[in-house]
């Protein structure tokens, strides 16, 4: 039986990113010839040996006759179809889960393929983070094929799954929509198309046995459980195996431990993602102490006040500048707008401004003591911090 696709070739600008790298994996295993560029080398990129990839600042003109795929990280610099065309392909080739909302879609994903990965129905999955104990971020099985969906461009609307699963309804990505009600009109229309559908907000969290902390991972495993009754995988038998699950890379993950403290890194870049995170690692003795990386200026400005609110939680928070990602700076949005705002919510508690993540690890490093627990928080590059945390202490 021939691979779904067997002689094509696919060339794939920015195939170091944690989706292109995901995708060329599966279009190579599904039989697909894969080439590609990327401006930087990616730990992404070490599970694509044996393909043929161009790491240079500028991109080089693609090989003629290979259909050409762009990340959004380079649209409009390289001439081709978009990731989204790509992703919608794949996911025609084979049923299919596609998982999106706001919140806590990595972390479904990941409980939706582990389960299956573990009763034996030899999944394929592509999701937004590594999920460690599947081995990575993609996987090539014969069966369902489970699908991390995106709304920040719109893109979910292009997949057709037999099973949709929208995990909530917020307003994360202020460039793209202008109200939440937008983004709960784009879900809708999704969901319209899908033959199974699973609502996560409708839903009772969980309240079976769970190796991840906080009350949003019980969200997330409903909605987890509610997708694999759909897909045909009983109740009982997914229960037992989600019991076992340990998370996503970035998702409240332990980094380690030194002189009696604790250090963990989480992706939270929205408010409601911060109170959660924050939530789950509450109820220690010691203080919580964050460095909080904010991620893209357009959501800064208007969350500026909200990130504040939920990182009050917090005994002692270090706030560095922007993470721009693929955004232009905007005059007088800094990190220092969140400062302001925590100064302003709660006078006395102990803020620092430390622009660069470098400056914030050293001085965060400086004043921890034993039984303080340490949250590096933020999507761009602020996980770095806590391994130089880890180091300081040792």
């Amino acid at each position: 039986m021939p691979s779904p696709l067997d002689g094509r070739r696919l060339w794939i600008a920015g195939i170091g990113g944690a989706g292109m790298s995901a995708y060329a994996v599966l279009a190579r295993a599904w039989g697909a010839e894969v080439r590609g560029w990327d401006r930087v080398r990616t730990p992404y990129l070490e599970q694509l040996e044996g393909i043929d990839i161009e790491i240079s600042d500028e991109p080089p003109q693609p090989p003629e006759g290979w259909d050409v795929f762009v990340s959004t990280a380079f649209a409009g610099r390289v001439p081709g179809k978009t990731r989204a065309a790509l992703l919608a392909e794949l996911v025609s080739l084979r049923e299919s889960i596609v998982v999106a909302g706001a919140h806590g879609k990595t972390t479904t994903s990941g409980m939706i393929a582990f389960c299956l990965e573990r009763l034996g129905c030899d999944p394929a999955w592509l999701i937004g983070a590594d999920i460690p104990q599947l081995g990575g971020n993609a996987g090539t099985g014969a069966g369902w094929l489970v699908v991390e969906g995106d709304e920040s461009d719109r893109t979910v609307a292009e997949l057709r799954p037999r099973v949709a699963v929208v995990t909530n309804v917020d307003l994360d990505h202020h460039a793209t929509f202008a109200s939440r009600a937008e983004v709960a009109e784009l879900f809708e229309e999704w969901l319209a198309n899908a033959p199974a559908i699973v609502r996560g907000e409708e839903l009772t969290p969980y309240d079976g046995p769970l190796s991840i902390a906080g009350a949003h991972n019980r969200r997330n495993a409903a909605a987890a459980l509610a997708a694999l009754e759909l897909a045909g995988v009983s109740r009982e038998d997914a229960a037992g195996v989600l019991a076992e699950f340990r998370g996503a890379a970035r998702r409240l993950e332990r980094r380690g431990e030194a002189g009696s403290v604790e250090v963990y890194d989480d992706y939270a870049h929205h408010p409601a993602e911060i109170a959660a995170t924050l939530d789950a690692l509450g109820n220690g003795e010691g203080r919580l102490i964050v460095l909080f990386q904010p991620h893209l200026y357009s959501r800064t400005r208007h969350l500026a006040r909200g990130l504040a609110e939920a990182l009050a939680a917090a005994d002692v928070v270090v706030v560095t500048d922007v993470y721009p990602a693929r955004e232009e700076p905007v005059e007088e949005v800094t990190g220092k707008l969140v400062v302001d705002a925590l100064a302003d919510l709660r006078p006395g508690m102990l803020v620092a401004w430390t622009p660069s993540v470098d400056e914030g690890a050293r001085f965060l490093a400086g004043l921890v003591r034993s039984g303080d627990r340490v949250v590096t928080i933020g999507a761009g590059d602020v996980d770095r911090a806590a391994g130089a945390i880890l180091e300081t202490l040792a």
